[in-house]
């Protein structure tokens, strides 16, 4: 008989103890490390699901031998959704949906199956509703619930068997946290039912050319609950965001097999489901009626289109001893490094100064060509002076105040340019041969230099 071995997992990051320990090592969180009991081999795991539709893969092959003919992949309904996905969803794939309670996960999946319901075979399981409950919603939201096939089942076994008489074109999963595999003695939701229960479903996936999709909760801190193993078994790895108070929920991909990464869909809640966004720039243009200083708009690239979004600067005296330094939606520690290269190369200290940073509209700007707009922003506020609400600025800021060029700076510009802005300040390497007419674009190469042109 086989040996029964013992392994001690963090619930929160998934790492890995050879012993129990208080504090986990890796995410210094208290009291995450359990004991997770590895049974021994499960029967019939590595064995092929009947319809396999990669029979005969197992062959060796040269490069050039592989058929390269791309599969058709499936429009979801929503343009959005397709754009995060990459183009559509892939047969075949497996597809993992993250996000806070309430985000509207479900809401989304329910109102895309139900659309895709109406040309292709389709299977919703739910694993933490009842089917009144996810009838109810699918009411409330005006979707076409006569083709939409329903099952409440929580066995990975249960619903592979029921698939393969059922025979969809996609799957949903919600959720990956409720579901178990009868061969592993741990309760749902433990690391070992989840690493095994989304390596059963992803192996279904690839072998049957089903696409399945599921739903996954996410900790404390916003990352994916449960072993990290789990974002690299998938295909994709998408996370739906957004506040409970706010009507915009924002879909970024962090891993695609299948398509650009960071890339970025907006969504609007209404009382009728999630409505696509088509035109993100406008939603985080909406600006005040009256100019303020410290407000300068900028150009951020996402995924595979460029998005204009406002970025707000307090720069006010300190009262205290300590400054404060607070961002929102960017690095705090790239915050105090352009206070540093603006004190050198600028000529203007703003040590005894409290400084805010906030991108309007909860967007979150992980790119460096926001630097440039940042400093000017900052001057303004500090100034109290004015900026045009034609202008846009954008470049990455060296330590030795160069102004360093951005990737795909000319459709920057002309996304600039369809929203109404007139004057650009960018680095000189990203000036465009041909200027969109009526705009006046002003090139710099030094930090000074765009302080001037300020």
């Amino acid at each position: 008989m086989a040996k029964n071995k013992t392994a001690y997992v963090c619930n929160e990051c998934g790492q890995d103890f050879p012993r129990w320990q208080g504090q986990c090592s890796a995410c210094q969180e208290w009291n995450t490390i359990t004991e997770v009991r590895l049974g021994p081999p499960i029967a019939g795991k590595s064995a092929s699901f009947s319809g396999y539709a990669g029979q005969g893969s197992s062959e060796i092959k040269t490069l050039n031998q592989i058929d390269l003919d791309e599969l058709p992949r499936i429009a979801s309904s929503f343009t959005e959704l397709d754009r995060v996905l990459g183009g559509g969803i892939v047969p075949g794939s497996a597809i993992l949906i993250g996000g806070h309670p309430g985000a509207g996960k479900s809401t989304l999946l329910l109102q895309t199956l139900c659309l895709l319901a109406e040309s292709m075979s389709a299977l919703y399981v739910t694993g933490e509703e009842s089917l009144q409950q996810v009838a109810m919603r699918a009411n409330r939201l005006g979707l076409p619930t006569a083709n939409l096939k329903m099952l409440s089942e929580t066995s990975v076994e249960q619903i592979c068997q029921i698939a393969m008489q059922e025979k969809p074109k996609v799957i949903v999963v919600d959720s990956i946290q409720v579901m178990h595999i009868s061969e592993v003695q741990s309760s749902p939701g433990s690391v070992s039912q989840v690493r095994e229960s989304a390596s059963y479903l992803t192996r279904f996936a690839k072998q049957n050319g089903i696409a399945v999709i599921m739903v996954g909760h996410v900790t404390k801190d916003g990352s994916l609950a449960g072993p990290k193993v789990l974002e690299h078994c998938i295909d994709c790895s998408v996370m739906f965001e957004g506040d409970s108070d706010s009507r915009y929920r924002t879909l970024r991909s962090h891993k695609n097999r299948f398509g650009a990464i960071n890339e970025l869909g907006v969504f609007a809640m209404t009382e009728r489901g999630l409505k696509e966004v088509a035109n993100p720039s406008a939603i985080f243009l909406s600006r005040g009626d009256e100019d303020a200083s410290g407000s300068l708009v900028m150009v951020v690239w996402e995924g595979t289109r460029p998005l204009l979004v406002e970025l707000q600067v307090l720069v006010d005296s300190s009262a205290m001893g300590n400054p404060r330094r607070v961002a929102v939606g960017m690095d705090a520690n790239r915050l105090a490094m352009l206070l540093a290269v603006m004190h050198r190369h600028g000529g203007l200290m703003m040590a005894d100064q409290d400084v805010f940073v906030n991108v309007v509209g909860g967007v979150k700007v992980t790119e460096t060509s926001a630097d440039l707009t940042l400093l000017l922003a900052m001057v303004s506020s500090f100034r109290g002076d004015v900026l045009a609400r034609d202008l846009v600025v954008f470049g990455e800021v060296g330590l030795s105040g160069e102004i360093r060029p951005v990737p795909n700076g000319q459709e920057r510009i002309t996304e600039a340019a369809k929203h109404g802005f007139k004057r650009a300040i960018v680095p000189d390497a990203n000036v465009p041969k041909k200027i969109p007419a009526g705009m006046t674009i002003i090139g710099v190469s030094k930090l000074s230099q765009a302080l001037e042109a300020l």
